[in-house]
């Protein structure tokens, strides 16, 4: 969450929250978190690691379970001074869709923030699914949005060091993507 460190908090929308960390992380660092899951398993899981944070952390998070890729996958329509999908890998209409509606989600001045893996990652020995297009790119997702309503502000594929399943180091990039809505 390097990305969003120097943000004031204020309303953020964590999709594909899995068991939390993220909303979790921000959280505890002031931020109205509204963390949206597929999986209800993941999200008991998320509720119960907040609790061990601490009640004040636990009670600046809502979770949902909603399946992002309907059409009204949230609640209400909020928007959000951040918007944040870290490694949600679908299928690139799928994606392209998504991408646009989290984009909706942000507040003139807010930020949109999308990680994920990058493509060169399938020519590694991390053993990722040979599926190329749940795979993407920054300009991929900075060109599902509209030029004139986005400040792009890091598109990027920074290489980082993991283990592969046998234990050996590898290089694998992720895809950053951060821009702020214009106002």
């Amino acid at each position: 969450m390097a990305q969003v460190g120097d943000l004031i908090p204020g309303m953020a929308l964590d999709v594909g929250s899995g068991e939390g960390a993220d909303a979790i992380w921000l959280a505890a660092r002031g931020w109205q978190v509204t963390a949206i899951d597929v999986s209800s398993v993941a999200l008991d899981r998320a509720a119960e690691q907040a609790a061990t944070a601490g009640k004040d952390v636990a009670d600046r998070i809502t979770w949902q379970q909603a399946d992002v890729l309907s059409g009204d996958f949230m609640k209400a329509a909020l928007q959000f001074d951040l918007v944040s999908a870290q490694f949600m890998h679908l299928p690139r209409l799928e994606r392209e869709t998504l991408v646009r509606r989290l984009a909706a989600a942000v507040r003139p001045g807010g930020t949109l923030l999308i990680v994920g893996h990058h493509p060169s990652d399938l020519e590694t020995t991390v053993g990722p699914p040979n599926l190329p297009d749940l795979f993407f790119t920054a300009e991929e997702v900075v060109a599902a949005l509209h030029p004139d309503d986005w400040q792009i502000i890091v598109a990027a594929a920074p290489e980082r060091q993991t283990l592969d399943p046998d234990g050996q180091p590898v290089t694998i990039r992720d895809v950053v993507m951060r821009a702020i809505r214009r106002e």
